[in-house]
This record gives C-alpha cells, structure tokens and sequence, in this order.
C-alpha cells in the first residue's frame, strides 16, 4: 500500500520536479501527478461505484495507455466522465503497491518532461 510520502519521495527524486502545491507535482510547468478527491458530479457519476480514500491524478503517455490501466487492474485504476479525451488516470493510493507506483509516476514524469531532460534521465 502507497502513502503520499511514497508519491512525494517518487516525485522528488525525478528531475526538475517540484510540489508546486501540497499535493500537486510538476516537471517544469507541466502536471506530473496530484491528489485528486472526487467532486460531486463524480461521486454523481460513479454512483455506488465510487471509492473512498486518498486519490491521485496520473498523467499518461496517451488514451491508449489510460484504457490498458483501466481494464488491466479496476481495483486500483479508474476514471470519471471529467477526464474522457483525456491521457489522466485517477488512482486509489491504498490500492496501489509502491514499486507499481514508482513505474507509474516514472512513466507520467517521462510523458511530461522535455524530450532533452528525458534523454539524459534515461542516459544515467
């Protein structure tokens, strides 16, 4: 089971990324990763369905990727109706063990950073 302090120490540890607020990771300017709480027109269109507990946001390389989450482990990914048309994943952090986590973020802070930062991340 994942905590924010595994997020945070994830995030950390990619270069130039930084919580630009509590909560909310960004590779320069772009969106890496963020707690994510359900909004009620979520909880509205999840009904039953929706979880509890501590969500994050995850930006993916493309849909593609986004629909290979969802199907492959439904217990941990999903989505709502906010993100359609769009490359986000929503995660349930107690759901989610950390290396699966840490695959996860590396991926999103690789889809996000300039392709020069991504090179030489990859090189060392």
């Amino acid at each position: 089971m994942a905590t924010w302090t595994d997020v945070g120490r994830i995030a950390a540890g990619l270069p130039e990324t930084s919580e630009t607020s509590p909560r909310t990771w960004r590779v320069r300017k772009k969106l890496v990763v963020w707690e994510r709480p359900l909004r009620k027109a979520d909880h509205a269109a999840l009904g039953a369905d929706a979880p509890t507990g501590d969500i994050v946001g995850v930006r993916v390389a493309d849909e593609g990727v986004k629909f290979a989450l969802l199907n492959d482990d439904p217990g941990v990914y999903f989505t709502t109706p906010h993100f359609d048309g769009y490359p986000i994943v929503l995660v349930r952090l107690a759901a989610i063990g950390v290396d699966e986590l840490t695959e996860l973020v590396t991926e999103a802070w690789l889809s996000q950073a300039p392709k020069a930062l991504t090179k030489a991340f990859l090189a060392g």
